[in-house]
């Protein structure tokens, strides 16, 4: 009778902090993904803060298209920063714990960036679709205006909608196990640890993903399609190479970014005997596209790519 009590009330305590063990399987050596994970950070901020700087001294660029790109750069550096300091503080200083409102404020947060990153792809695609299939009309509907506007619904829309993933995370109730397996506080990773039903939570985070990644992949399939369609029936071959150019860069980055995030879904939802393939592909997903967008952006981009040559200029000769 006692012993049951005994159970019965640790299993009514509360856990005081999360201890993110890092990435399963793997925790005597993964001190040595420190590195590629470091320089993945760095590029990331300083490409990125090249991009604005470019955009900003290039009056060239001083288009909605570029726009987007600069708004783009600012969520990559947010959502790059709101895990990369903590992943390596676990691989370098073993400082693994993190509070509970810590944690569910980074689980906010990764929402938040994720879901504007998946809407500003949604409004380049947009300004894509009018600037080839309505040319004419692309100066009075893509306007500085436009920009605002779609930004803030943007940001308005992935801030509400991300508020009831913590809100229901920090109603569970955790007791006597607090070790997340993984290097960040994830949704399912987080829940997964509590005492009391978590179907609430999963239903939320799969109605999310549908409504908010879903729509954002219907549209940008739909206005790509739009695209194409208008680009077939053109007479010169010469003229739909290079109304398909200025999307290129684009695609490559929508198609990656899309790819991984279903691949992530897949990955959770199936019974691995690799716990770390989930964790790794989630962790890589949230600094590769930050690192990578400007990159790919400033090598397939001619004009963002003069304009960075003539910044770049700039400085060597101010030194």
């Amino acid at each position: 009778m006692f012993q049951n009590i005994k159970v019965s009330n640790i299993s009514m305590l509360q856990v005081s902090e999360f201890i993110l063990m890092g990435f399963p399987g793997i925790h005597r050596w993964q001190h040595w993904l420190s590195l590629p994970l470091a320089l993945l950070y760095l590029l990331a901020l300083s490409a990125n803060i090249l991009i604005l700087i470019v955009i900003n001294q290039e009056p060239t660029l001083h288009q909605p298209m570029y726009h987007f790109l600069g708004i783009l750069a600012v969520v990559d550096m947010g959502l790059a920063t709101t895990i990369m300091p903590k992943i390596l503080a676990i691989l370098w200083f073993h400082a693994k714990a993190i509070s509970l409102p810590e944690c569910f404020l980074q689980m906010y947060v990764i929402h938040c960036f994720v879901g504007m990153e998946s809407g500003i792809f949604v409004c380049m695609a947009i300004d894509r679709y009018v600037a080839i299939c309505r040319p004419l009309h692309y100066p009075s509907i893509i306007t500085a205006s436009f920009v605002v506007k779609a930004t803030v619904f943007m940001a308005l829309r992935n801030t509400l909608a991300s508020i009831p993933v913590p809100v229901l995370a920090a109603q569970r109730h955790y007791c006597s196990r607090n070790q997340i397996e993984h290097c960040l506080c994830s949704n399912l990773g987080v829940t997964s640890l509590s005492c009391d039903d978590r179907t609430m939570n999963s239903i939320y985070q799969l109605l999310l993903a549908w409504t908010i990644m879903g729509s954002d992949l219907g549209l940008i399939i739909l206005s790509y399609a739009l695209i194409l369609h208008s680009v077939l029936k053109l007479n010169s071959a010469e003229a739909a190479s290079k109304a398909l150019s200025t999307c290129t860069s684009h695609l490559i980055l929508i198609l990656f970014f899309y790819t991984v995030v279903i691949v992530i879904s897949i990955t959770h939802s199936a019974a691995l005997t690799v716990p770390i393939i989930p964790v790794l592909l989630n962790v890589l997903h949230n600094v590769i596209p930050p690192a990578l967008n400007p990159v790919v952006y400033a090598l397939k981009n001619k004009d963002l790519r003069q304009g960075l040559y003539k910044v770049l200029k700039l400085d060597i000769k101010s030194n």
